[in-house]
Protein backbone atom coordinates (compact mmCIF):
# COMPACT_ATOMS: atom_id res chain seq x y z
CA UNK A 1 0.00 0.00 0.00
CA UNK A 2 2.91 2.38 0.68
CA UNK A 3 4.15 1.75 -2.87
CA UNK A 4 0.71 2.57 -4.31
CA UNK A 5 0.46 5.71 -2.17
CA UNK A 6 3.85 6.87 -3.40
CA UNK A 7 2.86 6.28 -7.04
CA UNK A 8 -0.27 8.41 -6.66
CA UNK A 9 1.64 11.10 -4.75
CA UNK A 10 4.13 11.38 -7.62
CA UNK A 11 1.30 11.72 -10.14
CA UNK A 12 -0.22 14.63 -8.20
CA UNK A 13 3.20 16.23 -7.80
CA UNK A 14 3.60 16.08 -11.60
CA UNK A 15 0.26 17.71 -12.43
CA UNK A 16 0.16 20.29 -9.61
CA UNK A 17 1.11 23.22 -11.88
CA UNK A 18 -1.75 22.57 -14.31
CA UNK A 19 -4.27 20.92 -11.97
CA UNK A 20 -6.58 23.94 -11.75
CA UNK A 21 -6.70 24.17 -15.55
CA UNK A 22 -8.03 20.61 -15.91
CA UNK A 23 -11.47 21.47 -14.49
CA UNK A 24 -14.05 22.22 -17.17
CA UNK A 25 -16.13 25.45 -16.73
CA UNK A 26 -19.43 23.64 -16.07
CA UNK A 27 -17.82 21.36 -13.50
CA UNK A 28 -16.18 24.37 -11.86
CA UNK A 29 -19.49 26.23 -11.53
CA UNK A 30 -21.23 23.26 -9.91
CA UNK A 31 -18.33 22.42 -7.60
CA UNK A 32 -17.97 26.02 -6.40
CA UNK A 33 -21.55 25.97 -5.08
CA UNK A 34 -21.08 22.56 -3.49
CA UNK A 35 -17.67 23.46 -2.04
CA UNK A 36 -19.11 26.55 -0.37
CA UNK A 37 -21.96 24.57 1.17
CA UNK A 38 -19.71 22.20 3.13
CA UNK A 39 -18.34 25.05 5.24
CA UNK A 40 -21.71 26.59 6.15
CA UNK A 41 -21.92 24.68 9.43
CA UNK A 42 -18.20 24.54 10.18
CA UNK A 43 -17.06 25.48 13.67
CA UNK A 44 -14.18 25.10 16.09
CA UNK A 45 -11.14 23.14 14.96
CA UNK A 46 -11.57 22.17 11.31
CA UNK A 47 -9.55 19.67 9.27
CA UNK A 48 -9.56 19.65 5.48
CA UNK A 49 -8.27 16.38 4.04
CA UNK A 50 -6.76 16.55 0.56
CA UNK A 51 -6.55 20.33 0.29
CA UNK A 52 -4.85 19.98 -3.11
CA UNK A 53 -4.16 23.35 -4.71
CA UNK A 54 -6.46 25.06 -2.20
CA UNK A 55 -9.72 25.31 -4.14
CA UNK A 56 -11.71 25.38 -0.88
CA UNK A 57 -9.58 27.95 0.94
CA UNK A 58 -11.68 30.93 -0.12
CA UNK A 59 -14.67 29.41 1.71
CA UNK A 60 -12.96 29.17 5.12
CA UNK A 61 -14.75 31.29 7.74
CA UNK A 62 -12.70 33.71 9.82
CA UNK A 63 -14.01 32.23 13.08
CA UNK A 64 -12.68 28.70 12.52
CA UNK A 65 -9.21 27.26 13.11
CA UNK A 66 -8.26 25.30 10.00
CA UNK A 67 -5.61 22.65 9.48
CA UNK A 68 -5.36 21.34 5.91
CA UNK A 69 -3.38 18.32 4.77
CA UNK A 70 -2.27 16.78 1.49
CA UNK A 71 0.26 14.09 0.62
CA UNK A 72 1.61 16.05 -2.38
CA UNK A 73 4.24 18.68 -1.61
CA UNK A 74 3.71 20.40 -4.96
CA UNK A 75 -0.05 20.65 -4.46
CA UNK A 76 0.57 22.11 -0.99
CA UNK A 77 2.87 24.71 -2.50
CA UNK A 78 0.02 25.93 -4.71
CA UNK A 79 -2.37 25.89 -1.72
CA UNK A 80 0.07 27.96 0.31
CA UNK A 81 0.27 30.56 -2.45
CA UNK A 82 -3.53 30.69 -2.63
CA UNK A 83 -3.92 31.10 1.14
CA UNK A 84 -1.43 33.99 1.14
CA UNK A 85 -3.17 35.67 -1.79
CA UNK A 86 -6.57 35.37 -0.08
CA UNK A 87 -5.24 36.40 3.33
CA UNK A 88 -6.52 33.20 4.94
CA UNK A 89 -4.95 31.73 8.07
CA UNK A 90 -4.51 27.99 7.66
CA UNK A 91 -1.96 25.46 8.89
CA UNK A 92 -0.89 23.45 5.85
CA UNK A 93 0.82 20.11 6.46
CA UNK A 94 2.13 17.36 4.23
CA UNK A 95 0.41 14.22 5.48
CA UNK A 96 -1.17 10.96 4.32
CA UNK A 97 -4.89 10.63 5.10
CA UNK A 98 -4.31 6.92 5.79
CA UNK A 99 -1.90 7.72 8.64
CA UNK A 100 -2.58 11.12 10.16
CA UNK A 101 -0.19 12.60 12.68
CA UNK A 102 -2.88 13.94 15.03
CA UNK A 103 -4.01 12.74 18.48
CA UNK A 104 -7.37 11.04 18.88
CA UNK A 105 -10.40 13.37 19.07
CA UNK A 106 -8.57 16.41 17.65
CA UNK A 107 -11.18 18.05 15.39
CA UNK A 108 -14.75 19.33 15.64
CA UNK A 109 -15.38 19.32 11.90
CA UNK A 110 -13.73 17.51 8.98
CA UNK A 111 -14.24 18.18 5.28
CA UNK A 112 -13.03 16.75 1.97
CA UNK A 113 -14.07 17.29 -1.65
CA UNK A 114 -13.42 14.57 -4.24
CA UNK A 115 -10.60 13.09 -2.16
CA UNK A 116 -11.47 9.54 -1.15
CA UNK A 117 -11.50 8.44 -4.78
CA UNK A 118 -7.71 8.80 -4.64
CA UNK A 119 -6.94 7.39 -1.20
CA UNK A 120 -5.41 3.94 -1.92
CA UNK A 121 -7.13 2.33 1.08
CA UNK A 122 -10.32 4.39 1.64
CA UNK A 123 -11.49 2.30 4.60
CA UNK A 124 -8.22 2.94 6.39
CA UNK A 125 -8.60 6.63 5.53
CA UNK A 126 -12.11 6.77 6.99
CA UNK A 127 -10.93 4.91 10.10
CA UNK A 128 -8.37 7.68 10.58
CA UNK A 129 -11.10 10.29 10.10
CA UNK A 130 -13.15 8.57 12.80
CA UNK A 131 -10.13 8.45 15.12
CA UNK A 132 -9.26 12.17 14.90
CA UNK A 133 -12.89 13.39 14.99
CA UNK A 134 -14.18 14.47 18.39
CA UNK A 135 -17.27 12.76 19.86
CA UNK A 136 -20.26 14.68 18.53
CA UNK A 137 -18.14 16.03 15.68
CA UNK A 138 -19.20 16.18 12.05
CA UNK A 139 -17.73 15.15 8.70
CA UNK A 140 -18.97 16.68 5.43
CA UNK A 141 -17.82 15.27 2.09
CA UNK A 142 -18.44 15.90 -1.58
CA UNK A 143 -17.58 12.67 -3.41
CA UNK A 144 -18.18 11.06 -6.78
CA UNK A 145 -19.04 7.37 -6.53
CA UNK A 146 -19.94 4.39 -8.68
CA UNK A 147 -23.41 4.62 -10.18
CA UNK A 148 -25.76 1.79 -9.25
CA UNK A 149 -27.40 2.00 -12.67
CA UNK A 150 -26.35 -1.15 -14.49
CA UNK A 151 -24.98 0.30 -17.74
CA UNK A 152 -23.41 3.39 -16.20
CA UNK A 153 -21.83 1.40 -13.38
CA UNK A 154 -20.37 -1.13 -15.82
CA UNK A 155 -18.92 1.70 -17.93
CA UNK A 156 -17.31 3.22 -14.83
CA UNK A 157 -15.82 -0.17 -13.92
CA UNK A 158 -14.35 -0.50 -17.42
CA UNK A 159 -12.92 3.04 -17.41
CA UNK A 160 -11.54 2.91 -13.88
CA UNK A 161 -8.09 1.45 -14.78
CA UNK A 162 -7.62 4.35 -17.22
CA UNK A 163 -8.37 7.08 -14.65
CA UNK A 164 -6.29 5.37 -11.97
CA UNK A 165 -3.29 5.11 -14.27
CA UNK A 166 -3.69 8.71 -15.50
CA UNK A 167 -3.93 10.48 -12.15
CA UNK A 168 -4.75 8.02 -9.40
CA UNK A 169 -8.51 8.63 -9.08
CA UNK A 170 -10.98 5.73 -8.87
CA UNK A 171 -14.34 6.49 -10.48
CA UNK A 172 -16.09 3.35 -9.23
CA UNK A 173 -15.68 3.61 -5.46
CA UNK A 174 -18.61 2.60 -3.25
CA UNK A 175 -17.88 5.30 -0.71
CA UNK A 176 -21.02 4.92 1.41
CA UNK A 177 -20.17 1.26 1.97
CA UNK A 178 -16.56 2.15 2.85
CA UNK A 179 -17.75 4.68 5.42
CA UNK A 180 -19.86 2.00 7.12
CA UNK A 181 -16.98 -0.48 7.08
CA UNK A 182 -14.84 2.13 8.82
CA UNK A 183 -17.25 2.11 11.77
CA UNK A 184 -19.44 5.17 11.20
CA UNK A 185 -23.13 4.70 11.96
CA UNK A 186 -24.80 8.09 11.52
CA UNK A 187 -24.56 8.87 7.80
CA UNK A 188 -26.80 11.07 5.65
CA UNK A 189 -26.42 11.09 1.87
CA UNK A 190 -27.75 13.69 -0.57
CA UNK A 191 -27.56 13.17 -4.34
CA UNK A 192 -26.15 16.30 -5.99
CA UNK A 193 -25.89 14.98 -9.54
CA UNK A 194 -27.77 11.81 -10.45
CA UNK A 195 -26.46 9.00 -8.19
CA UNK A 196 -22.82 9.79 -8.94
CA UNK A 197 -21.95 13.03 -7.10
CA UNK A 198 -23.05 13.04 -3.48
CA UNK A 199 -22.88 15.19 -0.37
CA UNK A 200 -22.25 12.93 2.60
CA UNK A 201 -22.73 14.11 6.19
CA UNK A 202 -21.46 11.97 9.06
CA UNK A 203 -21.72 12.47 12.82
CA UNK A 204 -19.73 10.61 15.43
Amino acid sequence: MDIQTDKIRKRYNRIAKVYDLLECPMEKMALEKWRKSIFEGSQGKVLEIGVGTGKNIEYYHDNIEVTAIDFSANMLKKAREKAQKLGKQVELREMDAQKMDFPNNSFDYIVATCVFCSVPDPIKGFQEVRRVLKPGGKVVLIEHVRSEKKVVGLFMDLMNPVTVNLYGANINRRTEENIGLAGFKNVEVINLWKDIVKKIEITK
